[in-house]
């Protein structure tokens, strides 16, 4: 893409009313725009990066045989009345009644925009599951999520309105459901690690969703709104919440010593049982003709949140550092024309095709701007390579080449710019 087109534009100050990195230097570098507290606009380069995450997420669900859908957010009252774990109020919202924005229509009929999706998935399997031949399955969808957050303050982090990953998956008993659930826990580890956000499978409590224990995944950052406690020789961690300090004095796992950090969460799963299943009357029939209750469980992905933590732990003090899967473009292509010298103008050009042509997905800075404005910018937005044609370098038949998260330059041949970004 040409900058000179790019819908958005840096800006030199950083926004006032936010207090949190991730979106005070994602609004800054043209990624996102804040409409109102906890709710976003994610312009072209926020969501490149956004379809980037989502496809790293997409192929490790389908790889533990997720079934891609899309469910309503939009859900009627009714459907939460026997899920709730908590005393019912008079509302008649059940367990998620402190985060649910709730409405009447025209007609008068109470409906809220979906803060989680388990009643809605439990209706649409209610459908289709019958015998113990019909599990077991998941399905995943990509879905906006709205909670009424009190005081979002960390950016992207904790929105009230934001993209997640939520999947359901759907057994005929609790070890088959534990069999299952563990197997994703291996797929999230792996979309962090892709992702550039490496996260600990953190063990912690199930909050408004479950009585039982649940899992967080959680990346170590100074910025961090929670605490964990984990050991600094495997992969052994617990939630400050749940951790016991009195009776665990090294790690259970290996007697490693056990350090406590702040973290980012990047995404949790929950086991349900038969709990949900039971109260809103998911049964199957099995091999010997009885009536069995299914057993669900639940892994979500803040697509959003997790696009905030990425650059809370990979920046700098000029700016974003991201991590190459999830790059907006893999190159910031800058083209030092000075006062309209035709040779480098030309050169830049060519050069833009013959990467685009060789599917490198590269950002072209023609901009009538001067090399520290452009300099800056290409700092700023963060691809993971700068590649710079200037009369010096064409003198060398060359172009200048610097990673991002690198200090030196090296100076490469132009006809080797497209076998050195492959």
């Amino acid at each position: 893409m040409r900058q000179s087109q790019l819908f958005t534009k840096t800006t030199k100050e950083l926004p006032k009313d936010e207090t949190s990195f991730n979106a005070r230097i994602l609004i800054k570098a043209g990624f996102a725009d804040k409409l109102m507290a906890g709710v976003y606009s994610f312009l072209p380069l926020g969501w490149r990066v956004i379809d980037k995450i989502e496809n790293i997420i997409r192929g490790e669900m389908n790889n533990v045989g997720g079934q891609e859908i899309l469910m309503p957010s939009l859900q009627p009252k009714e459907i939460w009345k026997d899920t709730d774990i908590g005393p019912e109020d008079e509302k008649g919202w059940g367990r998620m009644r402190e985060v649910m924005y709730q409405l009447k229509d025209k007609l008068g009929r109470d409906v809220g925009f979906g803060a989680t999706h388990e009643e809605v998935a439990i209706e649409l399997a209610k459908k289709y599951t019958h015998s113990y031949k019909d599990l077991p399955y998941a399905f995943y969808q990509f879905q906006t999520k709205f909670r009424q957050e009190l005081r979002p303050k960390s950016g992207l982090i904790r929105g009230r309105e934001f993209i997640m990953k939520d999947m359901y998956s759907f057994h005929k008993d609790a070890g088959e459901l534990d069999d299952y659930y563990f197997k994703v826990g291996e797929a999230y580890k792996k979309v962090f690690d892709r992702t550039g956000c490496k996260s600990l499978m953190v063990e912690a409590s199930g909050g408004s969703f479950t009585k039982n224990f649940s899992h967080e995944f959680q990346a170590i950052s100074e910025s961090g709104e929670d605490r964990i406690a984990h050991c600094d020789k495997c992969d052994f961690a617990q939630n400050i919440e749940i951790y016991k300090k009195d009776e665990i004095k090294k790690c259970p796992k290996c007697g490693g010593e056990i350090v406590v950090s702040k973290s980012i969460e990047t995404g949790n799963i929950f086991r349900f049982y038969d709990k949900y299943t039971k109260a809103m009357g998911l049964y199957f029939t099995d091999e010997k003709g009885e009536k069995k209750p299914v057993h669900l469980a639940s892994y979500g992905i803040g697509v959003t949140r997790l696009m905030g933590a990425i650059v809370e732990v990979h920046h700098d003090e000029r700016g974003i550092i991201w991590p190459e899967e999830v790059a907006p473009f893999k190159a910031h292509l800058i083209e030092l024309s000075g006062k309209n010298n035709a040779s480098v103008r030309d050169a830049a050009g060519k050069l833009y095709n013959d990467l685009k042509k060789s599917g490198i997905e590269i950002l072209y800075d023609d901009r009538d701007a001067g090399a520290g404005e452009k300099f800056a910018d290409a700092d700023l937005i963060g691809c993971p390579y700068r590649v710079v044609v200037s009369e010096k370098t064409l003198k060398e038949n060359s172009v200048e080449v610097k990673k991002r998260n690198q200090e030196g330059a090296v100076f490469i041949g132009l006809e080797g710019v497209v076998d050195k970004l492959k």
